[in-house]
């Protein structure tokens, strides 16, 4: 099994309390730690604007500027986003930024790509708020103009959404044909069907059952295409809280209601709930027993989020030591 680690940007109020100086030394700190070694294959930020829960003003950093700083200081782990709205940056343009990251890492970046789904930053932002045929019928016409421009270096299209005429792009991104597509998203009739066509990698819901669900779904859709289903690894992203013991991880789940308190303190029980209600909760034998599982579902790529990275290194140590190991 491969692993994933996102970094804390703030956008799930996971820098609350650090002073926005000490932001770049808490990410790069967590980067070059991920950097070292072979447990972690990739690092991965979300892309964002406003805050969850609940759009409080919490610092949230910007994902591309983040993937190019992570591309100018480390040399191995591999750079992603889980995942880029196509709509918040026309695809020509986001084309061209992923192209000059590639450049940067070495040939080091993953393209996640989605519809969007938070209304309200992207009316705070002024992108309006297409309903979801139109969105994800944005997310087709921009992997389309991507695969143009990293394949060609110039890209034309007329489509419904976008229009390019002649789009020029070099130097085109060190990977061939470009950084490898990773489609988000679990819609059953159109963003499956556009993985089936377009994505190296999915990445939709986690849960066992849900994750079998999907599954069947994008192979229905790859069998409908004549595209192999074993060409696209699929992935899911974990809140991981882990402990040695189960009164471990239930202080862990204490600090997160409390540390949530100190923002959202009316959705910290909620946010703490689901937390605990997510698969990889528990002690690493139990951690590694429902990965196991997952990966006999055909879950081969974890994407593990540790809420409590920016401030101590313990879960995530704990996670490389006694889970990872046991899976490799």
């Amino acid at each position: 099994m491969r692993f994933g680690l996102f970094i804390p940007q703030g956008w799930r109020q996971d820098l609350t309390g650090i002073e926005a100086r000490d932001h770049w030394a808490v990410m790069n700190g967590l980067v070059q730690h991920a950097d070292t070694g072979d447990v972690w294959e990739s690092v991965w930020v979300y892309d964002h604007f406003h805050a969850v829960p609940e759009p409080n003003g919490e610092a949230t950093h910007e994902a591309w500027s983040l993937i190019s700083a992570f591309a100018a200081v480390t040399g191995r782990v591999r750079l992603g986003q889980m995942c880029t709205c196509m709509a918040y940056r026309n695809p020509a343009y986001l084309a061209k930024v992923a192209a000059t990251a590639d450049v940067i890492s070495g040939g080091r970046v993953e393209m996640g790509i989605g519809a969007g789904w938070y209304e309200h930053e992207w009316r705070a932002y002024g992108y309006g708020f297409p309903g979801a045929g139109d969105r994800i019928g944005m997310l087709d016409e921009g992997v389309q103009i991507f695969k143009q421009l990293w394949t060609n270096g110039v890209a034309t299209l007329d489509g419904r959404h976008y229009q390019v005429s002649g789009a020029q792009l070099a130097p085109l991104p060190l990977q061939v044909d470009g950084p490898p597509l990773w489609i988000a998203g679990g819609g059953e009739r159109k963003t499956l069907r556009i993985a089936a066509e377009h994505a190296q990698y999915t990445n939709f819901d986690g849960a066992p059952e849900g994750f079998a669900h999907k599954s069947q779904v994008l192979r229905e859709h790859c069998a409908a295409i004549g595209r192999p289903f074993e060409e696209i690894t699929r992935s899911a992203n974990y809140n991981v809280v882990i402990g040695e013991t189960q009164a471990d991880v239930d202080d862990k789940i204490a600090w997160i209601e409390g540390h949530y308190a100190l923002t959202v303190p009316q959705k910290a029980p909620g946010v703490a709930e689901d937390f605990r209600r997510g698969p990889l909760v528990g002690t690493p034998e139990q951690i590694v027993e429902t990965l196991r599982g997952l990966e006999q579902l055909g879950m081969t790529y974890a994407i593990t989020y540790f809420v409590d990275a920016a401030y101590d290194r313990s879960s995530i140590e704990l996670f490389e030591q006694q889970v990872v190991p046991a899976l490799r």
